[in-house]
Formats: C-alpha cells, sequence, structure tokens
C-alpha cells in the first residue's frame, strides 16, 4: 500500500524506492519458498490497492453482487502478481552473494515482471513503478530510456539499499549502493533539448460530466447531441475535442442535421474538431473512435481514428469468458480494432489521438513519433466515469505527464468527469479542468518536432532490450554453475 501511495494524487516518488528497498531486504537472504511469496504478497497488496476503483465498475455499473465485484477485484490482483511471485523465485534462483551483482539481479528480475505484465496477455501495465517518476532525479532518464527503463533503475537502486545494509564492510556497502545512486542522480544533468517548437495551437477541451448510469438512456441521446452543437458553435480554439464516446451513438445513427452543425463551425480556416463515437456497422463490427471534422475534411470525408489497444472484459472478450461479460451491463463489450494511425493535421500541427488507456503504451504510438510526418501534438480521450474517484483520474494523468516526458511532445486530455487537462512536453500540467463539472478548458500547447533518443530506438528495437537486460542474470548464473562444474576426466 505504500508503493501505491508513491503514484497520483499523492505522487511521492521516494516512497516507490523505499517501498521496493523493504520488499529487496526482506527477500534478501529468503529461501525460494519465501521469497516466491513474498513477490506474490507484495504484488497482490499493491495492485488491489492500486486498481480498487474497479470495484465500482463492476458494482455501480455493472450491476455485479457486491461480494462477486470484491472477488474479481482481488482475483485479478492475486492473478497479476503472479508476475512478482515469479520475479522472487528467480532472484532467489540468480543470486550470487556479492551485493553489487545481487543488486542487479533484483532489479532486473522485477524489471522482468514488470514488462511481463505490461506486454503478455495483452498487457495491463496501470501503476508500473516507473510511472511513480514524473517528478525527481529519474524523470530526467525518461526520453532515454523510457518508463521501463526507470522502473528497472528505480529498482536498482531500491535493492543497492537494501543489499548495502548487509554489506560487512564499508566497501561492500559502497559498492551495493553507489552505481545505481550515480545513475539515479544523473537524471538531473542528463541532456534534455531532443525537440523544438513547431508552432502555437489554441485548444478546446470539453467536459461532459454525464453520470455514467445514464449515458446511453434513449431521453439523454438528444440532450447529448444537442449539447454538443452549442458547445462547438461557441468553443475558441483552433482544435477543439470532445471525451471518449461522448455522442453516444453509433455515427450512422447520427442525425445528419446534427454532423452538418457539429461541422459547421470549421467550415473556413484552418480549425477542426475532434469526436468521441463508435463507428461501424453488424457485419464489420463497432470501433471505439474519434471523428476529426475540418475544412479539408468536411463530412463525407471525415477523419476517423480508431482505438487500437482494447482493454478485456470491457472491449473485447477473452475466449471463454463470455459468461462473465454477460454479466455486465457494459453497452458494446466486443468491439472492432482500430486500423488506422494517421495523424489530424488542424492548425498547421498535426495530431496523434488516443483513446482511453493506450496512452500506457508508449511501444505501440512510437510509430508517430518518428520520421518527418511525426505527431506534433497528443491528444488523450477518456471516459473514466465507470469507475467514479478522482483517484484514477489523477493516476490516468500521470501516465500522460510519462508519455509527454518520453517523447517530449505536448499532450492535452478531453475526458467526460475529469482531468480534463493540458501538459507541456516536459511533462507539467500548465491547465486542469476541475473534476465533475460540466464545461470547457480553453488553453495553448507548444507543439514540438524531433526525436528524442527513446523514440528512435524503441522505434527499432520495440522493448526487446529491456526483455534482455532482465534475463542477463540467468544467462550469468547458468555461465558461473558451468564454470564452477567440475570437469570430468576421460
Amino acid at each position: 500500500m505504500l508503493h501505491t501511495a508513491s503514484f497520483a494524487p499523492l505522487e511521492w516518488w521516494w516512497l516507490q524506492v523505499l517501498a521496493l528497498a523493504g520488499l529487496a531486504a526482506l527477500m534478501r537472504d529468503a529461501s525460494p519458498k519465501r521469497a516466491t511469496a513474498l513477490g506474490w504478497g507484495f504484488g497482490t497488496g499493491w495492485l488491489a490497492s492500486g486498481l480498487w476503483w474497479l470495484f465500482n465498475s463492476l458494482y455501480l455499473y455493472g450491476h455485479l453482487p457486491a461480494w462477486l465485484s470484491v472477488l474479481a477485484v482481488a482475483v485479478l490482483a492475486a492473478l497479476l502478481a503472479l508476475y512478482y511471485a515469479a520475479a522472487g523465485w528467480l532472484w532467489s534462483r540468480w543470486r550470487s552473494g556479492r551485493p553489487l551483482a545481487d543488486a542487479f539481479a533484483w532489479a532486473a528480475a522485477w524489471s522482468l515482471a514488470e514488462i511481463a505484465r505490461g506486454t503478455l496477455l495483452t498487457g495491463f501495465p496501470w501503476i508500473a513503478g516507473g510511472y511513480a517518476h514524473t517528478t525527481g532525479p529519474l524523470a530526467g532518464w525518461a526520453p532515454w530510456i523510457g518508463v521501463y527503463g526507470i522502473g528497472l533503475l528505480a529498482a536498482w537502486l531500491a535493492a543497492g539499499m537494501a543489499f548495502a545494509l548487509a554489506a560487512r564492510d564499508a566497501a561492500g556497502r559502497l559498492k551495493a549502493v553507489a552505481p545505481p545512486l550515480l545513475l539515479a542522480l544523473a537524471g538531473w544533468v542528463l541532456p534534455q533539448d531532443f525537440t523544438r517548437p513547431s508552432g502555437e495551437l489554441s485548444v478546446t477541451l470539453l467536459q461532459t460530466n454525464v453520470a455514467q448510469d445514464v449515458k446511453f438512456e434513449e431521453a439523454f441521446i438528444e440532450r447529448a447531441l444537442r449539447w454538443h452543437v452549442d458547445q462547438l458553435a461557441k468553443a475558441r480554439g483552433t482544435l477543439v475535442v470532445s471525451p471518449e464516446s461522448s455522442l453516444p451513438l453509433i455515427a450512422s445513427q447520427v442525425p445528419e442535421s446534427f454532423w452538418e452543425a457539429y461541422a459547421a463551425p470549421f467550415r473556413s480556416g484552418d480549425r477542426g474538431v475532434l469526436l468521441g463515437v463508435f463507428t461501424g456497422d453488424d457485419e464489420h463490427g463497432y470501433t471505439n473512435s474519434v471523428v476529426g471534422l475540418s475544412a479539408a475534411t468536411g463530412v463525407g470525408k471525415a477523419y476517423v481514428y480508431g482505438k487500437r489497444h482494447l482493454l478485456p472484459f470491457g472491449e473485447f472478450i477473452p475466449p471463454g469468458f463470455h459468461w462473465f461479460v454477460a454479466m455486465l451491463n457494459i453497452p458494446l463489450g466486443d468491439q472492432a480494432r482500430g486500423t488506422s494511425h494517421a495523424p489530424f493535421t488542424v492548425g498547421g500541427q498535426r495530431v496523434r489521438p488516443l483513446i482511453c488507456y493506450e496512452d500506457l503504451f508508449a511501444e505501440n504510438m512510437v510509430d508517430s513519433m518518428a520520421g518527418p510526418d511525426a505527431a506534433t501534438v497528443l491528444v488523450n480521450v477518456s471516459n473514466l466515469a465507470w469507475f467514479g474517484t478522482p483517484m484514477i483520474q489523477d493516476q490516468d494523468l500521470q501516465f500522460s505527464r510519462m508519455r509527454s516526458l518520453e517523447f517530449q511532445r505536448p499532450l492535452v486530455r478531453s475526458t467526460n468527469t475529469g482531468s480534463t487537462a493540458a501538459v507541456d512536453h516536459l511533462g507539467r500540467v500548465t491547465a486542469r479542468m476541475a473534476p465533475d463539472v460540466e464545461g470547457a478548458l480553453d488553453t495553448t500547447v507548444q507543439g514540438r518536432i524531433g526525436e528524442t533518443p527513446y523514440a528512435r530506438w524503441l522505434g527499432v528495437l520495440w522493448l526487446w532490450p529491456w526483455w534482455v537486460v532482465g534475463v542477463s542474470p540467468a544467462l550469468l548464473a547458468l555461465a558461473r554453475r558451468g564454470a564452477a562444474r567440475p570437469a570430468t576426466r576421460p
């Protein structure tokens, strides 16, 4: 739970390192069985306390019984914690008795669990360790090594602190903690100027503040359609953005007269709007999308971006779980994936949309962060009303700030109930609308061009370097055992 407290809204980044240091100290001399249990227990407590808000979506809006909703969250946390149980077991098999090597081996095993949780079985990297460091010295490493590299460095520092306490002399203590500490502090002095301005863009971010239990009711739909007409007519930004699925219909179900009204303020000049709405049909499936309207597109040839990284159970049904999803009251619970990732051009800027938790997956958006046609501004549209707590709003905003740090791009967010905000290319929140109110946030962002080191190598190598680093202690352990094995006589 202390590890959870290191993330937003508190953002006590130093507590993330101390919590891991406590776990590493408990694991230091543990047997494989105990190390496995410690990793699983820590992971279960951390993820249950960090994901408890899933209860609201299951109980309040999915209408599951309270006991079953609690059980579902507990089971999810326990299953995800198996990655950290495996990390504990691996560490216990890899350790060598040398503080420096063991500290790195512990961090590598932990990092391997983090990457596996974030990528395997569609991936769910919510509150991965590196996200705690959108402030502090480790934030300077973001454009170099990304969130998983920061997580590895934080874990190495934590293990170094824990194992230094057990060293027999001052030299041993220094060897354990000095390398990761110096690397962590280097984040304050690393070069950060990898991108340059590409022009200002004025933005109006809409916040609908619609309760989730009425959003898709027929009586509310007419009000929602007219609300968008009024808001778009008076919006002042060159780019106007509405939240995820703020039009609670399939795009083809929205009357043509409304589409004409939505497009009217953007028929001339270089303005544009991104509207959250579902697209598709019964034959090809329905996709959570944003539709872009501008003078260049018009209504008949609107820009469309469809969500590509879908959420299990809420947006696609894993094999064998149709019975579970059938119990939930989730509209369009089995969706089609989007295919396009081309930017939306408006105001001289190339805008890259991201829908819901797509902003957690840098590796899936890096194709838009490099090259002559790279995006200059990131836009996230979300609907967090499913979960009903400010905690998730602050956490999701923190993840967006990490993407801005990694790629040095400004990012704006339009949400239903909270965390509607603008973030600059250094991960700083420059404007934010109060949660749980209806209205619009007018702000200005500075587009950026250029590539960070992280964008360059991630686009070529994906996350394979961190997989290699994660298994490197295993290779070294095998080499040591091979060298120690006595030679057999012929």
